[in-house]
């Protein structure tokens, strides 16, 4: 089985204030669903108030992210699934709930870490 990351960025759910509720409880439906099915790994979103730093090899910090990429926020869902159609449908599940779509990429995970 494999782990798939499954997420947004926060520009990518623009619904009403009126519905952020709704929308959490469906997100965190979906979310349940998968803890029961025992596919959930991790999930979460970056927190927006807090600004990175970014730390080099001889332990300096500067503020910001990498000047030449893009934002990296939104929320983030780690689902581990049998297969690539699963993952897709799990996605589609968290899309509904979320009011966005969903990117899907297959998440390298490192057995020895």
């Amino acid at each position: 089985m494999a782990k798939y990351l499954i997420s947004f960025p926060s520009a990518a759910m623009a619904v009403p204030q009126s519905e952020l509720d709704a929308v959490g409880r469906d997100a965190h439906a979906v979310i349940e669903q998968a803890k029961a099915a025992g596919v959930y790994v991790f999930a979460g979103g970056i927190d927006d108030g807090v600004p990175p730093v970014r730390v080099s090899a001889d332990g300096a910090v500067a503020a910001g992210g990498y000047p030449w990429a893009p934002p990296l926020n939104g929320g983030f869902t780690v689902l581990e699934l049998p297969s690539r159609e699963a993952a897709v449908a799990w996605a589609a599940r968290l899309a509904q709930a979320c009011r966005c779509a969903q990117e899907l990429r297959v998440f390298g995970d490192d057995p020895r870490a």
